[in-house]
């Protein structure tokens, strides 16, 4: 479907151009932002790579397993119908650890294992658990503490201060992440929608 969209938005302006006698301006568009897409590429690779060689680095010391620790009690809570000691309860716990630290690249393998575990536990049903709900919630509204891919951006355009997003990118998807999950007790515990396990 966004492929349609997207395939209509080109279509309509190129229409659009030609019909006004500026097709030249769509031409130059096209490759002065891909020229700038490149840039903005060549900028975020050092950024990043710094980035994600700290994270790497944390990673490996045990931050995201200490994380995981301390995280613990809490997603047990959040998900009551997964056992203690069962896979999909280490994959979603070091999943939003990764998240919370701005580790993408680990987090989708740690997110595609809890899936597949969650499924296990959902007896292989087409309708997802209330625990797979929850952790899809709970994964993309995460709380990031290190948003390093918005922090390259703005390095790559000049930002005089490109680490100032940082407390209000904090602030935000801590928000997020609580209405996620407050959402999501919600329709588990008081809607009547709600599943039936």
């Amino acid at each position: 479907m966004l492929n349609v969209i997207w395939l209509l938005l080109l279509a309509s302006g190129i229409v659009v151009a030609a019909i006004n006698g500026n097709i030249e301006v769509v031409t130059e568009a096209a490759l002065g932002s891909a020229r700038g897409a490149v840039k903005v590429c060549f900028d975020l690779v050092g950024v990043m790579a710094l980035w994600l060689g700290i994270m790497k680095i944390a990673e490996k010391a045990g931050m995201v397993k200490g994380i995981a620790l301390i995280m613990k009690p809490i997603i047990k809570r959040l998900f009551p119908s997964i056992p203690p000691e069962h896979p999909a309860m280490g994959a979603v716990i070091l999943n939003i650890s990764a998240n919370m630290l701005g580790l993408g690249n680990a987090a989708t393998p740690f997110g595609m294992k809890a899936m597949q575990e969650l499924q296990q536990l959902n007896g292989q049903s087409d309708e997802a658990s209330e625990a797979m709900c929850t952790f899809l919630a709970l994964n993309t509204s995460c709380i990031t503490l290190v948003p390093a891919t918005i922090v390259g951006v703005r390095v790559s355009f000049g930002s005089v201060n490109p680490t100032e997003i940082v407390g209000p990118c904090i602030f935000a998807t801590a928000v997020a992440m609580t209405i996620a999950i407050s959402l999501d007790y919600w329709f588990r515990r008081f809607s009547r929608w709600r599943r039936i396990p």
